[in-house]
């Protein structure tokens, strides 16, 4: 079966409109690196759109009509935007859904230490990683600091250029002969995945000088105390922007395409709606990564008691009713997918795999082996899907997530089928998938956006 590259149908100024959304989107992975950050700058984006907080609406006791456009927030790690149908909610809504959340290294609620005079922070890894990826890399922390007086601190500590940055250090290959033996898994353990983040010795302190001294400039930057990382949530991740990839351009390397290159292109063809048919939905989510548990997890009841919040804002709410609305609704479950790379063709099945530059990826189902923990699409709503994208002439393709029997990996779309609802998991392909960089391509990121849109217009 041909696969078309998207790249050879774009006149110059299509081609002007897919370097314009790769721009939109290298500065939004830059600058949001935590689910926070995604959460606060997509209420940025969504009320510059007219997008009012759903909370402000239920207090003011407002009645919603066809039209409006409202969102809501959780715990400030995922957020849920609704432009309300034509059609009764209970008809079923279009769905797009993300995660927010990528792979990366979080500092422990107690994990200052001195040795050896260095400066260190104990660290748990998050999600699924290659941990000797993490090593000898500029690194930059992000995060929060809840103080017990109940203030909140932002902290980003290396990303600016004036900022320095921290790192894990790896060992010199001089003395590795050791460590080079080592299975992959075994090189970097993750209990020493340990952040050094100084050197300098307090002046005229005692105990611990280097210790003193960090402790001392974080008093004097952000007033917090030792004790105050017991309430912290602190994330390291690769410091620096996402930038062009490749001599042509044609790719971006970043850090967090896995989601947040879906969740964007989500976003951005959510933005665009206008009075739909069916009430159009976008949610992003936080803790896919690990199982999507926990409070701002896709497994949570937010999602759920949003919507009975938005149908009673419309005076349609019954718990009858929010049952037939989940049931009756369709769903694209944004997430990516593996992409072709000819250094490890030997994990793929050539003619079941995603390729760059060939457009929207569609995974009939994921999961490991014989499709454990999939989804698995059904048939019909496959071919509901390629009748929309070839009605709005979006170049796509279907792929595996690797052989059969090479591994796998799942996302968010079997829990909303729990609902009873039809999903499709759909999404943009990645190299390089939970390294610190990560590399998709802009013509895929493109017809994305556009395979968004055109669901929400005719789902």
């Amino acid at each position: 079966m041909e696969r078309k590259n998207a790249w050879e149908k774009y006149d110059n100024a299509e081609m002007e409109q897919v370097f314009q959304l790769a721009d939109r989107y290298k500065s939004y992975i830059s600058d949001c690196k935590t689910e926070r950050e995604c959460v606060k700058e997509t209420v940025r984006l969504a009320e510059a759109a007219g997008y009012r907080d759903l909370k402000a609406v239920i207090e003011a006791g407002e009645t919603l009509k066809a039209g409006d456009k409202v969102y809501a927030t959780n715990m400030g790690k995922n957020i849920v935007l609704f432009c309300v149908g034509q059609e009764p909610i209970e008809k079923g809504m279009n769905i797009l859904g993300a995660h927010i959340d990528s792979p990366r290294i979080d500092i422990k609620q107690n994990p200052l230490y001195e040795d050896s005079s260095l400066a260190l922070l104990d660290t748990h890894y998050y999600g699924g990683i290659k941990k000797y990826q993490w090593v000898a890399q500029p690194l930059a922390i992000h995060g929060v600091v809840a103080l017990k007086d109940g203030s909140v601190i932002n902290v980003v500590i290396g990303e600016d250029d004036s900022d320095p940055v921290v790192g894990i250090s790896d060992l010199l290959i001089h003395l590795a002969a050791d460590q080079l033996d080592k299975k992959g898994s075994k090189v970097v353990e993750g209990e020493d995945l340990n952040v050094l983040i100084g050197s300098m010795p307090l002046k005229d302190g005692e105990g611990d000088k280097v210790k003193a001294n960090i402790l001392a400039l974080l008093k004097e930057k952000y007033g917090m105390e030792e004790e105050d990382f017991l309430s912290a949530e602190l994330e390291v991740v690769p410091a620096g922007k996402a930038r062009d990839y490749g001599i042509d351009r044609s790719m971006v390397i970043g850090y967090g395409h896995d989601d947040r290159c879906c969740a964007y292109t989500s976003l951005e063809a959510m933005l665009d709606v206008e009075n739909p048919r069916k009430t159009s939905v976008c949610i992003l989510v936080d803790k896919e990564e690990i199982g999507s548990v926990g409070a701002t997890g896709m497994h949570s009841r937010f999602f759920e008691n949003m919507v009975a919040e938005l149908m009673e804002c419309t005076g349609s709410y019954s718990e009858l009713k929010l049952r037939r609305a989940f049931t009756n609704s369709k769903m694209l479950s944004s997430d990516v997918s593996a992409a072709y790379d000819p250094n490890y063709a030997s994990v793929n099945e050539k003619k079941n795999t995603a390729y760059f530059g060939s457009g929207f990826v569609f995974n009939k189902y994921t999961g490991a082996r014989g499709k454990s923990g999939s989804n698995d699409a059904n048939a019909e709503y496959m071919a509901e899907i390629r009748r929309i994208m070839d009605k709005h002439e979006v170049t796509f393709q279907t792929a595996e997530l690797g052989k059969v029997d090479q591994g796998g990996g799942g996302t968010i779309a079997y829990i909303m089928a729990n609902y009873n609802m039809e999903v499709i998991d759909a999404g943009i392909a990645v190299q390089n998938m939970h390294a610190p960089y990560e590399v998709v391509s802009k013509a895929d990121l493109y017809e994305a956006m556009r395979g968004y849109a055109a669901f929400l217009i005719e789902g």
